[in-house]
């Protein structure tokens, strides 16, 4: 007579059943902890529903390993398995469609997340309608004529960028010549004897002065056309 379902032998019984593999008293208590079943009790459990021979049971060494008993199961024939294989090769297709759709809706879900609110909106638009009045403005200011930088200002600020560049270049040259006479018959290596002394490179420091003497002979040029 079989177990009742809600006792130990009965929730054993079934789970080996379900399994239908082999199992040993170890993986059958780690499954059946949701049902608050020690080990125990699972390993007495097995015990008697092999002796009643309502499960398979085998020995090895002092292992014993528990299987669902064959003969209680239909077992289907060559034509049955194949029909088995195609209906479990559809549900594979419909499963991969399934999963393509998901994804596609995840994929669209993350977009939509990715989208700015409504608020959001209307903050950036007021944000972007204030900067283009701001250029509006000034751009009116040119095309009206207005004077942003008074002649005056606009000759000192070049005269002062002239003299800058000039004394700039003269330097440079200066040093060279000091440099390579005094290093001209020197044993010591150039690099480590700058690094030695401290001395930095206009290269050194991501600095120039090419851009700077282009600037200088645009200016030069400008102001022979303007006289």
């Amino acid at each position: 007579m079989p177990p009742k379902s809600d006792s130990v032998e009965g929730i054993v019984l079934n789970f080996v059943n379900e399994q239908n593999r082999p199992l040993n008293s170890q993986n059958a208590a780690d499954a059946l902890q949701k049902f608050s079943l020690k080990k125990t009790a699972v390993q007495k459990a097995l015990d008697a529903l092999a002796e009643s021979a309502q499960i398979s049971f085998k020995e090895y060494g002092k292992q014993k390993i528990y299987l669902a008993r064959q003969d209680q199961f239909d077992i289907p024939n060559g034509e049955e398995l194949e029909q088995m294989k195609k209906a479990n090769s559809k549900l594979q297709e419909e499963i991969a469609e399934q999963k393509k759709i998901t994804s596609e809706v995840e994929s669209e879900i993350k977009s939509l997340q990715s989208n700015l609110t409504l608020e959001e909106i209307r903050s950036k638009e007021a944000i972007l309608q204030s900067e283009v009045q701001e250029m509006e403005e000034k751009l009116n200011k040119l095309q009206s004529g207005v004077i942003l930088v008074k002649p005056e200002d606009k000759k000192i600020i070049e005269e002062s960028f002239s003299e800058r560049v000039t004394q700039w270049r003269k330097r440079k040259r200066m040093f060279k010549e000091l440099w390579d006479n005094i290093t001209e018959n020197s044993p010591k290596d150039q690099k480590e004897f700058k690094e030695e002394l401290g001395l930095e490179y206009d290269e050194d420091v991501d600095v120039t002065i090419q851009p700077y003497s282009e600037m200088l002979a645009s200016l030069n040029k400008r102001r022979k056309v303007s006289r």
